[in-house]
């Protein structure tokens, strides 16, 4: 199953209003530090453009400017998100410093390298080609900006991962029921469409999707014994180049 925009806008629909404190209890205060991990990937600071992209209620673009002091635009193609977003954002005084735009990954509304830096959280899942889209990530990137990407993952330990697949199958879903009926379809959702998206695109293969987007010296980083991992490279001054991961970095988690 490929879950694309029209799977994904329902599903986020009914998850804004308190998302990331939700996210946060059901990832066991995991989610805000693995986006705080993914923020700090990237070499930005005053006076550069970040792109966020999947936004969603703006935690990222927050970290972003709380942590990089960077100007920061968000994109995302779900209205709920985008306007818990701006509340959020409202809240801390950070309207200013961000401004969320409604659009899609796949057809980004921004001209070539206008960004000094770009985040993407939790997408890869929800396009019918992931490919594509990260072609479409890198043209906005300029050249030598970097791009950081979070993902859920499955752990390449075969206990953990048993473990994994009974919170995510039984105990993630009956804690999302508690959340209301929109955390009980989301929690199914992950476990069905996290394991079908790497059964679709292992570890390196995605890792060359990346590549042939133009990213190079590519990192890899699995969070939380492998429930996420973070992914993160330069925009190649030549569209195309090849590269591989680091050496000191782990790159299997499945």
């Amino acid at each position: 199953m490929t879950a694309g925009k029209s799977a994904a806008l329902p599903l986020f629909a009914g998850l804004a209003a308190g998302y990331e404190r939700r996210a946060a209890v059901l990832s066991l205060g995991q989610d805000p530090r693995w986006k705080r991990f993914l923020v700090d990937r990237l070499p930005v600071g005053p006076g550069d453009h970040v792109l966020d992209v999947a936004t969603g209620t703006a935690a990222v673009a927050a970290e972003l400017v709380g942590r990089r002091g960077c100007r920061v635009t968000g994109i995302d193609q779900s209205p709920e998100m985008l306007a818990a977003g701006r509340r959020r954002l409202a809240e801390r005084g950070l309207d200013g410093a961000v401004e969320l735009v409604a659009g899609e990954a796949e057809r980004l509304p921004f001209p070539d390298a206008s960004f000094d830096g770009l985040t993407v959280t939790y997408l890869l899942r929800y396009v019918e080609d992931p490919a594509a889209t990260l072609r479409e990530l890198t043209r906005v990137l300029r050249p030598g900006a970097t791009l950081a990407s979070l993902e859920f993952a499955m752990p390449a330990r075969p206990a953990v991962r048993a473990l994994w697949r009974c919170y995510t199958g039984l105990v993630l879903p009956a804690a999302g029921a508690l959340a209301g009926p929109a955390w009980w379809r989301a929690g199914r959702f992950l476990h069905r469409s996290i394991p079908d998206f790497y059964a679709r695109h292992p570890l390196p293969e995605l890792l060359a999707l990346y590549r042939a987007a133009g990213l190079t010296g590519l990192r890899v980083r699995p969070l939380s014994l492998g429930g996420a991992v973070v992914i993160w490279g330069t925009r190649d001054r030549e569209a195309g180049a090849a590269s591989r991961p680091e050496p000191d970095q782990p790159t299997g988690f499945r």
